[in-house]
């Protein structure tokens, strides 16, 4: 079984923006799974909107990639794919009700990260856009 999820990529300074849902303890990249019949660009700026409270650009946005992994808290076997896009917006980032926080992080986080994050992290680090 496979999780579909789309992730936003938000990257200033050498760093990506990540946050951590209420009663989690990891931090994830932003974005979620999509509704019935939504395109990538459809679940992107829903998912942006509710968890970070910023309006995507649709016409700005871009593919990165797409990564596989163990879905985090999930039983063996399951994993996760995580298309990624980067865009610009309008707004400030700032948690939402299901966001208790927001933090840039680096390469030196991967022990408080997702396992598929930690490959997005790792490939973005050999483009040269974080540290």
């Amino acid at each position: 079984m496979e999780i579909d999820k789309i992730a936003f990529i938000e990257i200033k300074d050498g760093r990506i923006l990540s946050t951590r849902s209420k009663g989690k303890e990891k931090f994830y990249i932003p974005g979620g799974k999509r509704e019935e019949n939504e395109t990538d660009h459809q679940t992107l700026i829903r998912e942006i909107k509710e968890e970070l409270d910023i309006a995507v650009d649709k016409n700005s946005i871009a593919y990165i990639g797409t990564f596989k992994a163990q879905a985090d808290s999930h039983k063996e076997g399951i994993s996760v794919k995580m298309t990624c896009y980067k865009a610009t917006y309008k707004g400030i980032p700032k948690p939402t009700s299901e966001i208790e926080e927001i933090k840039w992080l680096t390469c030196k986080d991967l022990g408080i990260i997702s396992e598929v994050d930690k490959k997005i992290f790792t490939f973005l680090k050999e483009q040269g856009l974080i540290t």
